[in-house]
């Protein structure tokens, strides 16, 4: 049975933050919503209340039944967390005088507390809160306050439980890795054996006893998660996996014959469908940015359920789902409403009478690419960018036409390329172009010209959640612009784009 640690979810930004931190512990954990507490069997070895954007003294404040678990195991109050445990059980919270937001002090009081455990008498802790505990239960002992708040952490005398009123998961908490690890390690008496390796060895064993002789259909998209699922499944089961790619006519310049000879070079049964020509007619005269997903998805759909037909006995479908995507169909506020629609291939598995198998259900997009390493993946795989599921589609605004996509193909591989050459592709988390529909005026010899405007994108992100633009050196810009205004025939502007996420998103449809 795998150890892990249970988090609670109150809707705080930082849930999946602490999650990634846990497991960088090498210790399992998995997030469910507070009211959704799954069963507590044997494998649970401690609890974490995560933060929350309410007040615990809002009418519609989340509650939580702690019945089965305030006493009977290792119990950690983030935040909202740490309000609730001090406000339901006999303590006070009130509003603070000044909203305590940003780095704060964090001294320690002389207790020798497990919790705090190898960390400095004074350190930088990471503050989010407009309320404060202004009185603990009787039973509650102060262990560590910062000037402004008195009560900043508090252990419960008689139980392993304790309340922090800071963020330990973020990193401007300089110490908060090792809080984490105290109470993971130390208190919940974990043992960090949940690797990549482990997981690849345990999944793989897993997708053998659950899959049996059964053939499994997998489509492929080139990209990082369902590479890793083909490979997990390639060892399962060997023969019995059959993968589709299909080239929708969207993709980056050369990159279908190039993933296809790279995939045949792992052993894997890989089938190449070019439905170009199909994708290409359906977008005629679109403009709608969601009607050109709801296409490009739908198209893919079709192909790949008609390539699948050809096949004999397919009882599963395999799809590179990873554990954001499972966090956000299950999350507090139920499912997100703005999935983009190429996220949602769900009416292909029952189209197609399928049962579904996720092997990478269960982990972040960075534990994705250290258990591919693991399973043999090449790197040039492994450190691929990510890539919208409707392609370059998104990233010609307005209609899509043949003409446009080898303009932003050319495009897009001086722009790749160049990261590459300058050495800034792997320091970079996803970069593109955006082909405008602008044309501005420009001056070629001695002669006008009107041609369209292409914008560069580069971000940097862990999980697309958030991202900052990247700030390249002025030189690779300037080279950036001259090559592509003189080796692409249509485009004679370059810009570059500035924006974060928030407030911008990544893809500009």
């Amino acid at each position: 049975m795998q150890e892990q640690i249970l988090i609670l979810d109150f809707g705080s930004q930082y849930t999946q933050l602490i999650a990634r931190r846990v497991r960088e512990l090498n210790i399992y954990c998995e997030i469910h919503p507070y009211n959704k507490i799954p069963k507590l069997d044997g494998s649970v070895k401690g609890v974490i209340l995560s933060g929350s954007p309410y007040s615990v003294r809002d009418e519609k404040a989340p509650q939580v039944d702690l019945s089965d678990i305030k006493g009977k195991l290792p119990l950690l109050g983030v935040c909202y967390g740490a309000q609730y445990l001090s406000h339901n059980f006999g303590g006070e919270v009130k509003p603070s005088n000044t909203r305590e937001y940003g780095r704060a002090m964090l001294t320690l009081g002389q207790t020798g507390d497990p919790l705090l455990q190898g960390m400095s008498a004074c350190t930088q802790v990471w503050m989010s809160h407009g309320d404060t505990i202004a009185r603990i239960p009787d039973n509650y002992r102060i262990i560590a306050s910062t000037e402004d708040v008195k009560v900043a952490a508090y252990c419960i005398d008689g139980e392993q439980s304790w309340g922090i009123q800071f963020h330990p998961e973020v990193y401007h908490s300089t110490e908060g890795k090792q809080l984490l690890k105290n109470f993971v390690v130390d208190i919940c008496g974990c043992s960090q054996s949940w690797t990549p390796a482990s997981f690849a060895e345990d999944t793989v064993k897993q997708l053998k006893k659950q899959l049996g002789d059964d053939k499994v259909v997998l489509g492929l998209s080139g990209g990082v998660d369902s590479s890793v699922a083909a490979m997990l499944l390639h060892k399962a089961i060997g023969k019995n996996l059959t993968c589709i790619f299909v080239n929708n006519g969207l993709l980056r310049k050369n990159e279908f014959d190039d993933v296809l000879e790279s995939y045949k070079g792992l052993g894997l049964n890989v089938i190449g469908v070019d439905a170009t020509q199909k994708f290409l007619s359906g977008l005629k005269g679109v403009t709608d940015p969601e009607k050109k997903r709801k296409i490009i998805g739908g198209g893919f759909i079709e192909v790949f359920d008609e390539e699948a037909h050809k096949l004999k006995d397919i009882k599963w479908l395999a799809q590179g789902t990873i554990y954001p995507d499972v966090i956000e169909s299950v999350s507090v506020n139920g499912p997100s409403a703005t999935i983009k629609s190429h996220h949602n291939v769900g009416g292909l598995p029952e189209k197609m009478n399928l049962k579904i198998v996720e092997p990478l259900r269960l982990l972040f997009k960075d534990e994705v690419r250290r258990v591919g390493k693991q399973v043999g993946l090449p790197d040039q795989l492994l450190g691929r960018h990510p890539f919208p599921g409707p392609g370059l589609g998104i990233r010609i605004l307005g209609e899509v036409t043949a003409e446009k996509v080898r303009i932003l193909q050319e495009a897009d591989k001086i722009f790749i390329d160049g990261l590459r050459e300058f050495g800034l592709y792997d320091k970079v988390w996803q970069a593109g172009v955006m082909l405008l529909p602008v044309q501005s005026v420009g001056v070629m010899g001695d002669e006008r010209t009107y041609e369209s405007c292409v914008a560069l994108r580069a971000v940097t992100s862990t999980d697309g959640m958030t991202a900052d633009w990247v700030h390249l050196p002025y030189e690779f810009l300037a080279k950036m612009s001259n090559d592509i205004i003189n080796k692409v025939k249509g485009i004679n502007r370059v810009v570059y784009d500035i924006s974060s996420k928030p407030p911008a998103t990544i893809e500009w449809e």
